[in-house]
């Protein structure tokens, strides 16, 4: 999620921003527009107030300006709630989740670029973007399982071909439909496909990767997930809240509405909230435990031994804050916290100050289009990528963080690659390993 816009307190210097952003957009170079391209933007389904009929009559009377925060705040309240109960249903709802989160995202960007430049008259455009789009989410997130479920896809007789020859069947599913393309090249629109083809490469790096990370996230336990994009969803509302009442300083060019009030009071609010997320969630297995298969049971499961970062540890208090405590009576020389609570700060303030580089990001795009939202799915939001774009950002970080600093050595999951084997296989592996452990002394 992006951090949502502020606004001022004053209502003049709020139309100014927004007539001094309009002018900039509409100002933008000719040479910057290539022939063919349509960059008024009257095509795409922008961001509005309107909601059903009962809501908007019920806000007829308000002034637009609290409108607009009424509206965003219903909304904003609803798709908490929704994310909340799908935490409940578990991991597999998130997956299906963020996986029509990625498609959602996929169609509003592919659908600019049909738009803008004209791509109506071309051959087969749409067709193969989402067929790369298959192909892609066929390729990685098949990777992802077998690495993480292999034994147990191997074990259903229909799954065996697809997880040995996985990797030749997505180079020969890309293999056609690159020369789908080359097959679908009409003269005249070269240069417009070839772009369009980048286009949609670049889309996939952008939404499909970052989709992978956040599922790779809630399978290693739903700590990291829920971390990561409720420190998002923090920052997002109180950088908006404490910009709306205090925001007078503008932040960045790209994005007028964003200040330095509200930015510095999203960020000392996602430092408490990740703490204190940290400090209850820990202590329950359900959002600590990965989910695994067992070859005992021949069932998924989240039970685990508690991973280090989320056992009560004793840390020593540094000598100045020991000298404080003395000094109002109190001889604490030690604290006892989860380690995660410590992780959790450095990934708030990545939240704060560099995940919403995300968004700057996005609004630079949409200035570039002289578009204001990616579409209008979500009343007083924009479409889904508008409140996503910071996740392009701290999805990944999260995850390589995780694998980085924070991920344990995971006995079950060598042994599950192992099992895979051929039975000789896993009897010359045998004879090595313990080799190797009598040459060390430790047998």
């Amino acid at each position: 999620m992006s951090e949502v816009r502020h606004r001022g307190t004053e209502q003049e210097g709020k139309e100014d921003q927004a007539e001094e952003s309009k002018k900039e957009c509409e100002g933008q170079d000719d040479e910057d527009q290539l022939p063919g391209m349509d960059l008024s933007g009257k095509n795409l389904s922008q961001a509005s107030d309107k909601t059903v009929g009962s809501l908007d009559s019920a806000l007829e009377g308000l002034n637009p300006k609290w409108r607009n925060y009424v509206i965003r705040g219903i909304f904003s309240i609803v798709m908490i709630s929704t994310f909340f109960f799908l935490i409940y249903l578990g991991p597999l709802a998130l997956v299906l989740l963020v996986l029509a989160i990625q498609i959602m995202c996929y169609h509003e960007i592919i659908t600019i670029g049909y738009v803008v430049y004209k791509s109506h008259d071309l051959p087969w455009f749409r067709t193969l973007s989402w067929y790369f789009l298959i192909t892609s989410n066929y390729y990685i997130y098949g990777e992802s399982m077998i690495d993480r479920f292999g034994l147990l896809l191997s074990r259903t007789e229909f799954m065996q071909p697809f997880v040995t020859y996985h990797r030749f069947i997505s180079m020969c599913l890309y293999m056609a439909g690159l020369v789908a393309f080359v097959m679908s090249l009409v003269k005249k629109y070269y240069l417009k496909q070839f772009t369009l083809f980048a286009w949609t490469h670049v889309t996939l790096l952008m939404v499909v990767i970052t989709s992978n990370f956040i599922i790779s996230s809630i399978f290693e336990g739903l700590i990291w997930f829920f971390l990561s994009t409720t420190l998002i969803i923090c920052n997002d509302i109180w950088a908006y809240i404490f910009g709306f009442f205090f925001g007078k300083t503008p932040l960045i060019k790209l994005s007028p509405k964003k200040t330095w009030e509200g930015f510095i009071g999203g960020a000392v609010a996602a430092v408490v909230w990740g703490l204190l997320t940290c400090l209850v969630l820990a202590q329950y297995d359900y959002f600590v435990c990965p989910i695994e298969y067992s070859e005992v049971s021949g069932q998924l499961h989240m039970e685990c031994e508690r991973p280090p970062a989320v056992r009560l540890t004793e840390y020593n208090l540094p000598k100045i804050i020991k000298s404080m405590f003395l000094m109002v009576g109190l001889p604490w020389k030690t604290v006892h916290l989860y380690p995660i609570m410590l992780h959790s700060v450095v990934l708030a303030l990545f939240a704060s100050v560099i995940a919403p580089f995300g968004g700057f990001f996005a609004s630079g795009f949409k200035r570039a289009f002289k578009i204001k939202d990616f579409g209008d799915t979500i009343p007083g939001h924009g479409g889904i990528m508008d409140r996503f774009d910071c996740q392009t950002v701290m999805g990944p970080f999260m995850y390589v963080y995780y694998i980085t600093f924070i991920k344990p050595a995971n006995p079950q999951k060598l042994l599950s690659q192992v099992m895979a084997l051929s039975i000789d296989d896993q009897l010359q592996f045998l004879n090595m390993l313990k080799d190797e452990l009598v040459s060390r002394g430790v047998l």
